[in-house]
């Protein structure tokens, strides 16, 4: 019997806990925060074809059925690439950017931050334990790994995972000179409530948008309910309580609101990351002089204490080292840039890769090394590629005004030729892997 320990509790390592225990594998998972409840913030997330596949592979049947209940509607109007004045330039049709996906296990869904952690957290119990903060690890000679924390706790595994985000100590340990990078841009974002704002326009409350000025970028994504909270409770009362959650926890952490969420992605150093909601928004909408009234409007409506400003770093990609049984998943190893909306998706797909190689492991289908060697593999692969994409388009937000001229001029060229604009996005939105059948 295989034994795992994690170390941290966010996303990416409690899917991996669920799906072990689903195999039938010891896993315990080690939190330095004190209690469940302490992460209960943030916006909502979207999770795209590869969460959602993650998510179905490594959830119970009653908790994924939760899941789609609760999560929201991304919105179904595609991805527009707009000017400033609100012109489209290009829209990538919905069947392009989903890619005909219509199986909830590989489609989009807008998944509330706390909705998501109360589901990833159910069922565990003591699996999770909070209050571990971990210090550092040995390799003993009994081929498995010691796990030390700062009360003095130790505990042993044949496999130790890092899950523990951008700042691991795992991944120092591990991989010394892995470092984060600090990158050219930065992000402003806040939410604006879709309640009684009918002024907007049906471009931007129907899907994703990019805005593309002569300078910085907006980024805008809308967040529907599928269901209201009582619609959700009378239809899965019975699953959650059978998966070990109390309905009224579970129900009150669903958005009670729809709304529009905004990301204004601005030169590093263009703003104060301490700075007031308040102050934050009239940079932005000074930024923003000459635009569209309504983007204006959008901006200024926003209340101050939905806007923060977030500084932007990326995982440099480290050198090969030998794979053993000490493993990394998510920020742990590929932290990016939210430029590209793809890391938590990525880390849920860390997830079920490696929970698919622990299997094997315990199957007797390969060695534990060897199974984690090809996990490592191809993580690498596509974690750095999402890497590349989401500093690449930080990248463009801050690009000069010749590079963006060209940039926004062939947008123009994609939106009026319907097969160039397939041939370019079907690409890099589609990919075959999401569709593929996974192992359950």
């Amino acid at each position: 019997m295989i034994s795992v320990g994690i170390i941290g509790g966010g996303i990416g390592g409690l899917c991996l806990a669920q799906g072990l225990v689903r195999a039938g594998i010891d896993v315990t998972v080690f939190e330095r925060d004190e209690h469940p409840t302490a992460r209960e913030q943030g916006y909502r997330l979207h999770i795209d074809p590869h969460g959602s596949a993650a998510l179905h592979e490594c959830l119970p049947a009653p908790l994924w059925n939760a899941f789609v209940a609760t999560a929201g509607d991304p919105g179904t109007g595609g991805f527009g690439f707009l000017d400033e004045r609100l012109a489209t330039m290009c829209l990538v049709e919905d069947e392009i950017f989903r890619g005909g996906l219509t199986d909830p296990a590989r489609g989009h869904h807008a998944a509330s931050r706390i909705t998501l952690r109360r589901l990833l957290l159910a069922g565990l119990g003591e699996r999770v334990r909070f209050g571990a903060e971990f210090t550092g690890f040995e390799r003993l000679p009994s081929e498995r790994v010691r796990a030390d924390f700062a009360d003095g706790h130790r505990a042993e595994f044949d496999l130790l995972v890092g899950a523990d985000g951008a700042n691991s100590r795992v991944r120092r340990q591990l991989l010394p000179g892995a470092e984060r990078v600090a990158l050219g841009a930065m992000g402003i974002g806040g939410k604006l409530p879709l309640e009684g704002r009918d002024w907007l326009p049906d471009r931007l409350t129907g899907g994703l948008n990019v805005v593309m000025p002569p300078r910085d970028f907006l980024f805008t994504a809308v967040f529907k309910r599928r269901r209201t909270t009582e619609q959700a409770r009378a239809l899965l009362s019975g699953d959650v309580i059978a998966a070990g959650l109390d309905p009224d926890a579970l129900f009150a952490g669903m958005e009670q609101q729809d709304y529009l969420m905004w990301a204004f992605v601005l030169p590093a150093g263009a703003a104060d990351t301490e700075a007031s909601g308040a102050d934050l928004r009239e940079l932005v909408l000074r930024r923003a002089a000459g635009w569209d009234p309504r983007l204006r409007r959008l901006l200024a409506e926003t209340q101050p204490e939905t806007v923060n400003a977030f500084g932007f770093r990326a995982a440099a990609r480290p050198r090969p080292w030998q794979s053993g049984n000490v493993t990394l998943l998510g920020d742990a190893i590929h932290s990016m840039p939210p430029t590209g909306g793809v890391g938590a998706n990525t880390a849920m797909r860390d997830a079920a890769n490696l929970c698919r190689a622990i299997t094997a492991a315990a199957g007797g289908v390969r060695t534990l090394n060897d199974a984690i060697a090809r996990y490592e593999q191809e993580m690498l692969r596509y974690g750095f590629a999402a890497v590349d994409v989401s500093v690449s388009r930080a990248g463009q937000a801050t690009a000069g005004r010749l590079a963006r001229g060209g940039a926004r001029g062939f947008m123009r060229v994609c939106g009026a030729l319907p097969p160039l604009r397939r041939a370019v996005f079907k690409s890099n939105w589609t990919d075959e892997e999401a569709k593929r059948p996974q192992a359950a």
